[in-house]
């Protein structure tokens, strides 16, 4: 089963979006500590929050710069499982970032391909962008990550 038609069929269901997050911190546990939570996962689009707590929090009292590089993976991984055709897959390959303001609050990331993924005989470099936004949709923090998108042995 996919990750795209496990999160649909989780997301009809009280807490299902919340348990659909939890399984993928299951699969990859790293994640967990940062505890995601998913809105939003369709092809081309993933949106998940995180909350801010004390886990992320950095000596300044802001949402730790690493912790928002998390996010972005979090999200730009699931968008691209969700985009690319079923006998691709992919592993991130590189990611670039910018911190633009303090993040405070509750940040929401949004994670979108750069362009639209396509079936190949090879292996190419697919850029998401994300976008990570405060409470007031304050732009907070931008990454851009390389996915080498493949085909399937």
């Amino acid at each position: 089963m996919s990750v795209l038609s496990t999160y649909r069929n989780l997301a009809r269901w009280p807490a299902g979006r919340w348990l659909f997050s939890r399984l993928v911190c299951w699969k990859a546990p790293y994640f967990s500590s940062i505890a995601p939570r998913i809105e939003t996962l369709e092809p081309g689009r993933c949106i998940a929050t995180l909350r801010h707590r004390r886990a992320v929090t950095n000596h300044i009292g802001t949402v730790h710069a690493i912790a928002l590089c998390n996010l972005a993976e979090f999200t730009g991984g699931l968008a691209c499982d969700a985009s690319i055709p079923a006998s691709m897959r992919w592993i991130p390959k590189g990611m670039a970032v910018a911190y633009l303001k303090k993040a405070v609050g509750t940040m929401r990331a949004t994670a979108t391909p750069a362009f639209p993924p396509r079936e190949a005989a090879e292996g190419y470099e697919l850029p998401f962008e994300v976008v990570v936004e405060n409470a007031a949709r304050d732009v907070v923090f931008k990454a851009t990550i390389a996915m080498w998108v493949s085909p399937k042995d």
